[in-house]
Formats: C-alpha cells, structure tokens, sequence
C-alpha cells in the first residue's frame, strides 16, 4: 500500500472524550498497520469554545492512553493557507462575496463567502459503508468564509487535508453529511480526493449519542477512577470492531496486526461501562502483586485519611489481596472504605453484643465457642499468622464438629464488628496475633454482660 497519512483532528471544545480517543486510536492502528504517518491537527476554528486546557488535555489523554504521532498542526496556525485558497477561489468566480444580515447582529449587514455550488450528483466510496451518494443541489451555495479572510471549517480542513497530504480520512458517521461539501470545495481547488471510512458512533446505555462536553465520559475521568490506560485503549478500540482472530483482550502490537477498517462493524455499539470494568480486571489481573500494591494503596490511604482513621503501612499491605479480590477499578475502593469495610485494620471494632452470636444462637454457646478459637489460636507461634490457611486449619475440625456457623460467625464479628467482611482467618492474618486475641477476648467479655 501507497505511503499512509491519517490525521488526528479533535476540535480543542472541551475535555478529551471517549469518542476522540476511538477516532484517536482507530487512526493510530491503521496507520501502524501500514507503516503511515499520523498528522495531530487541533481545529481550533470555534473561536468561541476553542480553549487552551482542552487542547492541552486531548494531548495528554491520547499519549497517557499510549498514542503517538508525527507532525502536529493547530488550524488557527495556518490561517494563511486557507485565506489564500478562498481568495484563489473567488478570483476564478468560484465563489462569490455575499452581503448578508448578520444572524448574531439583526440589521447590521456583514460579507460571507459562498461557493458556487455546481448542484452535481456526487458519490464517493465508503471503506466502511460502501457507495454513498449525495444530490448536492440541496446544499445550496453554502458558506466557506465569515470574510474573505476569515475561513469557515469546511473549507479550512479541505485545505489543511490536501497539505498535509492526507490520504485517509477515517472518522466518525456524523461526519458524512460534511463529505459532500469538502468534496466540493476539494474539486474547486483541484485537489485530490481521500479514502473516506465513517464508522458508527458508539452510544450511550440509553442508545444516545455521547456527548463530549459531559464530565463522565471524558477520558480524563476514567483515568481518575483508576481505569488502566491499556484497559481502556482495548476495549474502546474493540468496540464496533470485531478482529478476525475474535479475541477480545489483545494488546496494542496484537490490534495492529489485525486491524482492517473492512472489519469495523456498520451498526452502532453501546459502550458499556460494565464491560469497560471487565476489561479493567483482565489487565488488574496481569498485574505483578508490587504493581497491583502501588496501584491500590495510595487510593486506599486518601480513603482511610478522608475517614481521620490512623494509617499503618503494615496493615494496609496485608489488605491488598484482599483488595484484588474485590475490585474491577481502584474507584470501588473508595466506595468500600467509606462503607467500612477496611476499618478492621485501622481501629478497634465496636461490637453488638446481640449480633456476636449467630443469627438464634445461644450466647453461651457463642462464647464456649470464642474461647475455644482464642485458645488454640494463643498456642500458635506467630509465624502461624502470616498464614490465613494454617489458622483455619487449625480450627477447621473443631468448627465442622460444632457446625461451621455457629463457630465462624462470632468470630468473623469478632474479629470484624460486621455482619459482612472477609473471612475470619483472612482478618486475624492483617491484624495479627495480639490484635486478633484481644479482639475474641473483648467479644467474649460483652457476652458476659
């Protein structure tokens, strides 16, 4: 294939949005498929919306989520070639100053330039959908300039495309009404035309369109809620793309050798937050226990310091397995900790003296049980406690003979002050020996009460 060159052109309006980033990354495989070259270009040409911070976060989104390109352009930079092309254009009559009422200004006259629309048939082909044909006669003679040297962005991509040698166009399916235009304009100035592929829009989970100016779907949330940038690059890249190998968790290197935008599906796909959490595990998963640590311990030490519960280093790295566990994203972290779930390990547990024993359970019989467990497990060396298998071994018998329950119930509450926490040998291993025993002690001294 002929040298590639795809562009990246998000428009600086807001916050990097999942839908820039799978126009990001679908243009980075195919052009890594191909050897190509990817041109950044931010159109700034809103003025009025168009701001530094947003065009400072696509950046450095698209390069946390692992993109790269060549060049980088920004629209406003080449004014100048695009002044040049619509004087050339009304210098060969074709297109024309209009006087005009201002729409933002009733009465106040102002100068538009306008293309003479030639009201031709034009069919371009589609990689991803086929033959499209418009009758552009509708259009009109529609507006490339506020003035004669203030280009509109119709006509400012069509110029920056053709000098930056664009040879793909790969965008979304909202664009393909703008086609027939820039086809136009592109005919007028001689230039010619790009292989377009439009794809479906991926949608909300209630079938709408995603909108970029909406908090929750900019990348830079996701990445705040601890979503893993590998995690999110596979599954928005896998989304409204199915592979030919059918795999679903592939990395980057993997993608790229099987991208084709034949591939990309023709109907739209919802994006899934679900399956978004799904693909966050595979990754967690992939994670050495040093590296899952560093991910998971510094969202569970704000957690803890937003609680003014008192920190200990130890403690929290005995909870990261059981964390790793429990979590899709280190977002849920926060949620557990605000619930309490963690608090075992940073206080003392304040207990129900009515909840210790098993639902309709003798308090007696609760307490014989206690003691039972406090004195096998005060014989234990505490090397014995770094094994959550060998204190549940060493109980296991006993408890089966009793009935599990009626055993493990007052001492997971024990150890916990909740009805719902991991299980009781899990908790003595992070506690540890003394806090674990004084723990049973105190359960049993408020069932003597």
């Amino acid at each position: 294939m002929a040298s590639i060159r795809v562009r990246f052109p998000p428009s600086p309006t807001g916050y990097c949005h999942v839908g820039t980033a799978r126009m990001a990354i679908l243009n980075f495989l195919f052009a890594k498929k191909y050897g190509g070259t990817i041109v950044f270009r931010s159109e700034d040409t809103d003025r009025e919306r168009s701001k530094i911070e947003f065009e400072e976060d696509i950046i450095e989104q698209l390069k946390w989520l692992g993109l790269s390109w060549e060049e980088f352009y920004r629209t406003t930079d080449l004014v100048e070639t695009h002044k040049a092309a619509m004087q050339k254009l009304v210098a060969e009559d074709k297109a024309y100053v209009s006087k005009e009422e201002s729409k933002k200004e009733p009465g106040t006259m102002v100068e538009v330039v306008r293309l003479r629309n030639p009201g031709k048939t034009v069919t371009f082909t589609d990689v991803v959908r086929g033959d499209i044909t418009f009758d552009t006669a509708e259009l009109g003679d529609f507006a490339i300039g506020r003035a004669i040297d203030d280009p509109l962005y119709h006509l400012a991509v069509v110029v920056d495309d053709a000098n930056n040698d664009i040879t793909h166009v790969i965008r979304g399916e909202d664009h393909i009404s703008n086609t027939p235009r820039q086809i136009l304009i592109q005919e007028a100035l001689g230039y010619s035309r790009p292989i377009y592929a439009h794809y479906p829009l991926h949608l909300g989970a209630d079938k709408s369109k995603l909108s970029k100016r909406t908090g929750d779907v900019a990348v830079k949330s996701y990445r705040e809620k601890g979503y893993l940038s590998e995690a999110l690059f596979n599954y928005v890249a896998i989304l409204g793309w199915t592979p030919p190998s059918e795999r679903e968790v592939m990395s980057a290197e993997e993608m790229i050798a099987e991208f084709a935008l034949e591939d990309l599906h023709k109907s739209g796909a919802v994006f899934d937050i679900e399956k978004l959490d799904w693909y966050n595990r595979q990754y967690l998963n992939k994670l050495s226990a040093e590296e899952f640590a560093a991910y998971a311990l510094p969202r569970l030490r704000a957690a803890i310091d937003a609680r003014s519960l008192a920190w200990d280093d130890a403690l929290a790295a005995k909870l990261v397995p059981v964390i790793r566990e429990r979590i899709n994203v280190a977002a849920e972290i926060d949620a557990l900790a605000a619930e309490g779930e963690f608090d075992y390990a940073f206080f003392e547990t304040q207990l129900d003296p009515e909840k210790i024993a098993q639902k309709g359970g003798e308090k007696a019989i609760a307490m014989k049980h206690l003691a039972h467990v406090h004195e096998i497990w005060f014989a234990l060396d505490d090397e014995s406690y770094a094994d959550p298998e060998r204190l549940k071994e060493s109980v296991w018998e006993y408890a089966t003979a009793e009935g599990r329950g009626n055993v493990l119930w007052p001492l997971r509450y024990a150890l916990s002050g909740r009805e719902k926490s991991p299980d009781p040998f899990m908790i003595a291993s992070i506690v540890g020996k003394d806090k674990a025993l004084s723990r049973i002690q105190a359960a049993r001294a408020q069932l003597a009460l």
